[in-house]
């Protein structure tokens, strides 16, 4: 990757509905040549693909919820399974596998409190290996979905 391509993913990241003829304007390339990095880097796995941003409160969504899950027993298959179970779940929109006390970090998107507890008892808590949970909520987001640092050495 170099600096064009870095252009490009800085310019893509605030603007994923950029025209090519502006994208490749801003980056300083002439359109076919931009158009044809652009499609390297969807084809190489760079960029994974575009969506719309939403306002979670707008769409009815205003409870975020970050909850830690340790779960019972560290087989392979267990560990499948569980991984399997949220990706499975709507409500979660990002999870990751952690070290420290919890062993998940999920981050749970909800209405409200009710449609959490019911997130929480019909669904997260039936799981078998789910062995703790411990919720805390978000009363305001500082920073979120920022562009990734791509200055980085």
């Amino acid at each position: 990757m170099d600096e064009f391509d870095r252009r490009i993913l800085r310019e893509l990241q605030m603007e994923g509905r950029l025209p090519n003829t502006e994208l490749a304007d801003r980056i300083g390339l002439s359109a076919t040549p931009c158009l044809r990095r652009v499609r390297a880097l969807e084809q190489g796995g760079v960029i994974r693909g575009y969506r719309a941003d939403l306002d979670r409160t707008r769409i009815g969504l205003g409870l975020t919820v970050m909850v830690g899950v340790k779960v019972d027993g560290h087989r392979d298959d267990s560990a499948t399974a569980i991984q399997q179970a949220f990706r499975a779940m709507p409500e979660v929109v990002s999870c990751h596998l952690i070290s420290g006390e919890a062993d998940f970090l999920l981050e749970v998107v909800v209405a409200d409190l009710p449609s959490y507890e019911r997130f929480l008892l019909g669904t997260l808590l039936t799981l078998p290996m789910v062995k703790d949970v411990r919720s805390n909520f978000v009363i305001r987001t500082v920073k979120d979905r920022t562009p990734l640092p791509l200055e980085q050495p």
